[in-house]
């Protein structure tokens, strides 16, 4: 191969990888200070690019020189800065008390905010950005070209990386970061303003995420997608490189640049999966990346369904509740059966999410896989062996376990963050398998033709068909929780070390669970397969895992009930609030962000709280 192109695929993937880490450093930053999985460092690095391709053209209308494009990209970073600086004052100083995972659910809340925001006030088009002064003209490299500009952000990783040492390692507020990364609770006992410390943070988080979105501009234009593209890049970044740590994100951005570079030449299909097949690699090597320690787990944690004794008046509400869905039919028409339908299949798929969550204190960002295991596998089993939905069900459901057998063999050798990250790289290639390989799953197409029995057929049939399978199923599972395999989950998710000495063994149940959570989830993936007659990449998708932490947290994980509430809730949101106005992403977002504040246990819990504390 050609010297020349190797070597100009090279200083592509470097100039990649200073563009991922500037972005993924605040990330690496704010989590390792607050703990919070925030979500909306991809909103944040949308918004400036949308400040730098608005601001900077304006500037340079006064001034041409260099200088005045340079100062556009660092005003439009400070101004990200002050706006992470307003979303931790707003919204997240006020929930650091509360459980993480609702933390995490209230800057998805800010990233379904963000994208209709960005709407407004910048408009609907894409927006690209002016050229960089003096950087128009490419290089000749070994006889090729190369754009000036690349150079340039080739030498913006080292030097954000330079300043960033100098930061933490010089400064008062970098020892504290520092010190915080290691022990938040010390730094809290010395009698350091945490409230100061976290909006520094936030705002230095933000400033990176701004300057990352502001430095393409001159390479792409502004866009409503960017944010999700960025963001599970840059959570691969700090997972690989190591929770908190700058060095192990700077090196992990280099290691997945040059991946990116020459992957696409060896595999041309890897595109998508590449990324997550090196977090997955090193997680399974290093199960706390290249420079990361091992999370104490404890706290906020170990946040879940307690033990408890069974109240009769929650039987009886169970069944009058049953008794009701039962008789929906009577009432209702259609339209209404098909959405009662696909809030059982969720709720279902919630509640499988729950043995892990709320019982074993596994947190999963990939539950999708399961789901969309058992849709796929009912769907090959109708469309390659002709089998019946009465044979095609057991099949997904068979292949959703077989697939949680085998992720969670890995999975369960992690804790924390890296647990949930290692969930959504399973899921992320799951995803990239089902979109490549056209011959088998059908692409981006998916299969269609996946048709209930004729018994089944029609809306209220399947709609009691679904009813019936999603109370066994849940019937079941509660079972499990209140058994003394459930205990022994608590045990283990309340103090490992404990559970380890009094003989559990650990990792057995916690694979365990995986099995059982991810036949169940299968089971409702395959259910939503038939109820709408065709399956297709998306149910692998991050928004589908996203929809079902966002169910679990709404009802509360501190509750046995609270998935079925969630589910209800968040589809009674959407379906209230899609119709009525184009911006219902802004008022879904501003409604999570609302329940977050107001009921920081989510519905059910905080409710129950209420109730205990009025008692």
């Amino acid at each position: 191969m050609d010297p020349a192109f190797l070597a100009v695929q090279a200083l592509s993937g470097l100039s990649s990888a200073s563009s991922l880490f500037i972005t993924a450093c605040g990330l690496t930053i704010v989590f390792g200070v607050t703990r919070i999985v925030n979500f909306a460092h991809g909103s944040l690095y949308m918004i400036g690019a949308y400040t730098a391709a608005t601001l900077v053209p304006r500037l340079l209308e006064l001034s041409f020189g260099p200088a005045t494009f340079w100062a556009g990209i660092l005003a439009s970073a400070l101004i990200v800065g002050l706006i992470g600086v307003l979303i931790e004052v707003l919204l997240l100083r006020r929930i650091y008390g509360a459980p993480e995972l609702f933390q995490l659910l209230a800057t998805f809340g800010v990233v379904l905010v963000v994208q209709d925001l960005v709407v407004q006030v910048f408009g609907p088009q894409d927006i690209l950005g002016p050229r960089a002064p003096g950087l128009r003209a490419p290089v000749e490299i070994l006889g090729r070209r190369f754009p000036s500009y690349e150079l340039v952000l080739i030498a913006a990783g080292p030097v954000v990386l330079g300043l960033v040492w100098l930061l933490l390692r010089k400064t008062r507020f970098g020892v504290l970061v520092r010190a915080a990364t290691q022990d938040r609770d010390m730094v809290a006992s010395l009698g350091v303003n945490q409230a100061m410390l976290f909006t520094g943070t936030l705002f230095l988080g933000a400033f990176l995420a701004g300057l990352g979105g502001a430095l393409q501009i001159p390479r792409v234009s502004a866009n409503t997608g960017m944010d999700l593209s960025i963001i599970a890049e840059a959570f691969v970044v700090t997972v690989v490189g190591g929770m908190g740590s700058v060095p192990g994100a700077f090196l992990a951005a280099l290691i997945i640049g040059q991946l990116q570079a020459f992957g696409i030449l060896i595999f041309p299909k890897s595109t998508l999966v590449v990324v997550f097949l090196l977090m997955a690699v090193v997680l399974a090597v290093r199960p706390y990346g290249f420079f990361g320690r091992a999370e104490v787990i404890g706290g906020t944690h170990a946040v879940g369904i307690a033990s408890h004794k069974r109240m009769p008046r929650g039987t009886l509400a169970a069944w009058i509740a049953i008794a009701a869905l039962a008789c929906l039919p009577l009432v209702g028409d259609a339209y209404l059966l098909k959405v009662a339908t696909e809030i059982l299949i969720f709720a279902l798929f919630a509640f499988s999410l729950q043995l892990l969550i709320g019982v074993g204190g596994l947190v999963s960002f990939g539950h999708a896989a399961f789901f969309g295991l058992g849709a796929y596998g009912a769907a090959l089993a109708v469309k390659w062996y002709g089998a019946s939905m009465e044979a095609a069900l057991p099949l997904g459901l068979c292949l959703a376990a077989l697939g949680a057998a085998l992720i969670g063999a890995f999975v369960v050798r992690l804790s924390g963050i890296y647990l949930a990250m290692m969930t959504l790289a399973a899921a992320q290639i799951l995803y990239a398998v089902a979109f490549q390989w056209v011959e088998v799953t059908g692409g981006d197409n998916g299969i269609v033709g996946v048709w209930p029995s004729g018994w089944a057929s029609g809306p209220v049939p399947y709609y009691l068909l679904t009813l019936a399978v999603t109370v066994v199923a849940v019937f079941l599972l509660r079972r499990i929780i209140d058994a003394p395999f459930g205990y022994a989950l608590r045990a283990a998710r309340d103090s490992e070390a404990r559970a380890e000495a009094i003989g559990l063994k650990v990792r057995q149940h916690r694979w365990l669970a995986f099995v059982i959570s991810g036949a169940a989830a299968g089971l409702a993936g395959g259910i939503y397969a038939f109820s709408r007659g065709s399956v297709d990449p998306s149910l692998l998708g991050i928004s589908t895992s996203v929809d079902a932490l966002t169910m679990l947290l709404l009802g509360g994980i501190q509750t046995v009930t609270g998935p079925l509430v969630g589910a209800g809730v968040l589809h009674f949101l959407r379906d209230l609030i899609m119709p009525l106005t184009p911006f219902w992403r802004l008022l879904l977002g501003l409604s999570i962000i609302a329940m977050v504040l107001i009921f920081p246990r989510g519905l059910v819990g905080t409710i129950r709280y209420w109730r205990e504390e009025r008692a």
